[in-house]
Formats: C-alpha cells, structure tokens, sequence
C-alpha cells in the first residue's frame, strides 16, 4: 500500500475513522498545518486506488476522505478533475457518492464551471451524473451568491429530458425543488408532460407542484410511489415492496439502485466499512 505521503499531509493516514457530518463539523484539516503547497499530495491521497479501496478495518481506508475534506476547504480549483474523477472510480462507495457534493459546496462557486461541464457530458453514466447534479445544489444552497448559475446548470441540462435517463431528469428536479427554482417551472413541466421522469424519486408533477409551493396540499392528497422491490436489495425495512413519502427518502432511492447495479457485478469484491 502507498504510503509515500510527505508531513504533514502523512497524518492523514492514521487520522481515523470520520463520519457522516455536515462540513461545518468537520475538522479544520489548516490545523494539521495543511494549506496550498500541500494540494498536489493531497491530490494524490485522495485519488490513490490502493488506499480508498484498503482493508474497511484499517485506518488508511479514512485517509482518502480525510484528503478531499481538506481539498474542500483549502478551495482547491487544481483538484476540480480530479475530484470529478472519483465519480465514476468511486461510484460503488456509497459514502464517497454522499460526501462528494459537500465537498464540492465547501469549495465554493470555484467549482461550477467544471460541473456543469462534466454535466452536459453525455459520454458519463446515470449516477455520476446525478452526483454532479447533487454537487451544483449544494454550491447553490451553501453559497447564495452562486444559485443562479447553479439553477442554470440544471435547468440547461433538464432541457435535454428527453435525451436523459428518466431517474436523472427526476434527481435535476429534486436538486431544482431544493433550490427553490420557480424560474425552472416550465421545463419541469414539460419533463412530466413528456413521461420522461421517474416518479419513484419524488412524486409526480402534482407532487413538485406542492414541493414548489405552487399549490397546497389540500389541493394535491398526499400520494404514496413504489421504489425497488425488497428482493433488489437487502436489509429493506419492509417485506413487500418499499415506499416512501415523496422526496423524503430520494437519495436513498438512489442508493437502492446503486446497490441493486452493484449485485450484478462479480467485480465488486470490497466494500468501505463505513458507518
């Protein structure tokens, strides 16, 4: 295993286990004497095969996360690709996938250019594409200033609903609902009219309609969508087929998926024991 890693940016390899937080809980990685001459390695930490696919039990395993945690908030624009990279090498990590976009919404409006970019790339599959969708919302939500240009990104690539996965189109209108997107209104509609949205992600157009405030939920009773069956993956909470309340539950839904696509593959031999 790759342990070549210069101090200070070698703390990072027995720094430890993290978990699920929001950035502002993070460490602040500039206390470990990390700042700008450090990015290359970091860099280098964050992308390394060996240690993001390590033993789950071994503290090497954190030290990619730990590496593009402190990437984010350094604002690094040279890590722009290759952090865009780990979303197809990564996208059986279910951890990388839901940590990723908060990365790239501490690093700012730096990053939107690059994104929408990697969006309106047809050559990427479904899920990395939703990742870069997630990514745009988070700079739009934690970054104000950024929204419009992030709005634009999503909507630009909404417009091509017919050339799009379905589940893509329906995550693009989550990532828009989250943002308060009135102004994408009209292309969402017309992404519903023509069927090219799968509804199991948050609903219907009724459903985005009250999502968006555009009407109440008197008006639209509140309706209930099928996600994967519970044979797709395993443990489910329920013993027939799994439902959840729309956009509640939308992420997960995209879990699911990941790990029914992930069951099919006998590459798959290791998975990050995360918690």
């Amino acid at each position: 295993m790759s342990t070549n890693y210069p101090p200070p940016v070698d703390k990072l390899l027995t720094y430890g286990e993290a978990h699920r937080m929001s950035p502002e809980n993070w460490a602040n990685y500039v206390e470990l004497g990390l700042g700008p001459d450090h990015i290359p390695d970091l860099i280098r930490m964050a992308t390394d095969s060996e240690l993001n696919w390590a033993e789950g039990d071994s503290l090497e395993v954190w030290a990619p996360l730990h590496a593009w945690r402190a990437l984010g908030q350094l604002h690094a624009e040279a890590a722009l690709g290759p952090l865009l990279s780990l979303f197809e090498t990564l996208r059986d990590d279910e951890w990388a996938m839901e940590e990723l976009p908060d990365v790239f919404g501490v690093m700012g409006p730096v990053a939107i250019p690059a994104l929408a970019a990697y969006l309106a790339d047809t050559s990427h599959e479904e899920f990395p594409l939703i990742t870069a969708s997630s990514c745009l919302e988070k700079i739009g939500t934690m970054h104000p200033e950024a929204r419009g240009e992030c709005v634009a990104a999503l909507v630009g690539q909404l417009e091509r609903f017919d050339e799009n996965e379905p589940g893509l189109n329906a995550f693009l209108i989550h990532d828009l609902v989250a943002l308060k997107a009135l102004e994408a209104v009209p292309v969402i509609k017309r992404a519903f009219a023509a069927d090219s949205v799968d509804i199991s992600v948050m609903g219907d157009w009724d459903e985005v309609q009250v999502e968006l405030g555009l009407k109440s939920r008197d008006e639209v009773p509140e309706k209930r969508f099928n996600f994967l069956p519970s044979s797709a993956v395993q443990p489910l909470p329920s013993e027939g087929d799994l439902f959840s309340q729309p956009s509640k539950s939308y992420r997960d839904h995209a879990n699911h998926k990941k790990a029914k696509s992930k069951m099919a593959k006998e590459s798959r031999k290791k998975n990050r024991k995360r918690r």
